[in-house]
């Protein structure tokens, strides 16, 4: 664990080698970081730095273009594309008392498993950032698939529980920029929050600017460490183990003089996939603490909270 942080660091590399006993101890681990903390960092997780490197090259290079050129890739009603700066307000919460639009600009990646069926649309003046953006979902798709074992196991289930109900999952990759500003009372890069996901990935970057609040109330910043990955549960799987894995708020901000980019990759289940209440996560003689839903049905809502407005300025404006 950094020595300058509450958050902890897992080395994935003895469980992904296979190492005899590896999966069980990594498991129970993970186990007393998601029910104590929320976050940690990954180490050893086989994704080459290399393409972290090009994706954030690409999304530098995406934002960097005139708004006209962002604006011919607007955010549709399926979630993709380019959200325009302050478009978004975190409404999805109660952890905001003032509620202000957030101080950075996106570009949303769906999943491209069928071509021509639910294709992204492509910024022409930046021809590469399909390819490298499309490589980049799928090194974190196949490490969000490699990591289901562990948190399988982490919930005493079979390694292979989670994998049938994720093989076509319901991701995002979202490509922030956070420019460079004097923020104001009750502003933020992105305001406090909790994600929708399963898990939630994100690459390190030099440019720190991330902050968790502690289950004392505390903020803190996560400090940057090279060619790791920070993780954190999202509410699908806080609401699937009925509460006991937290979902930490979390919030964002660029106090450096230079541009910070930020490249989440959201890891969800198939939107069929029903979330209710996972044996063993029940205490005997009580109810479960949410009602079970599909995971489609919940990213519907959760979108139409914090997005919805967006879409219905653009609407009004056109």
């Amino acid at each position: 664990m950094p020595n300058n942080s509450t958050i902890p660091l897992l080395d994935l590399g003895p469980a992904f080698a296979g190492e005899p006993g590896a999966l069980e101890a990594t498991a129970v681990e993970l186990r007393r970081i998601c029910e104590t903390v929320g976050f940690l960092f990954i180490a050893n997780h086989g994704v080459p730095f290399e393409l972290v490197d090009a994706t954030f090259a690409a999304a530098a290079r995406f934002h960097a273009q005139p708004l006209e050129a962002k604006l011919e890739v607007k955010l549709d009603d399926t979630m993709q594309g380019y959200l325009p700066y302050k478009s978004s307000t975190t409404r999805a919460n109660g952890l905001v008392a003032v509620r202000k639009p957030n101080e950075n600009e996106a570009f949303f990646v769906n999943p491209e498993r069928e071509p021509g069926r639910d294709a992204n649309r492509w910024p022409a003046a930046v021809p590469e950032m399909r390819a490298v953006a499309l490589r980049y979902f799928a090194a974190l798709e196949a490490l969000s698939m490699r990591l289901l074992p562990v948190y399988a196991r982490a919930l005493d289930l079979p390694a292979d529980y989670f994998g049938p109900l994720c093989d076509r999952s319901l991701s995002s990759l979202r490509l922030t920029h956070y420019p460079p500003v004097a923020y104001g009372a009750d502003e933020y890069g992105i305001a406090p929050h909790t994600d929708s996901s399963f898990f939630t990935l994100l690459a390190q970057n030099p440019v720190p600017g991330l902050q968790i609040r502690t289950q004392e109330g505390e903020w803190i910043s996560a400090p940057v460490i090279p060619e790791t990955f920070v993780v954190n549960t999202g509410d699908v799987l806080n609401r699937w183990t009925n509460g006991r894995f937290l979902s930490t708020p979390h919030r964002a901000f660029n106090t450096m003089a230079a541009a910070r980019y930020a490249i989440p990759f959201f890891f969800h289940p198939n939107p069929e996939t029903m979330v209710e209440a996972l044996p063993g996560c029940v205490p005997p003689g009580e109810a479960p603490r949410f009602p079970a839903q599909t995971v489609g049905d919940y990213m519907a809502w959760f979108r139409g909270q914090n997005y919805a407005h967006f879409r219905k300025d653009a609407a009004a404006a056109e």
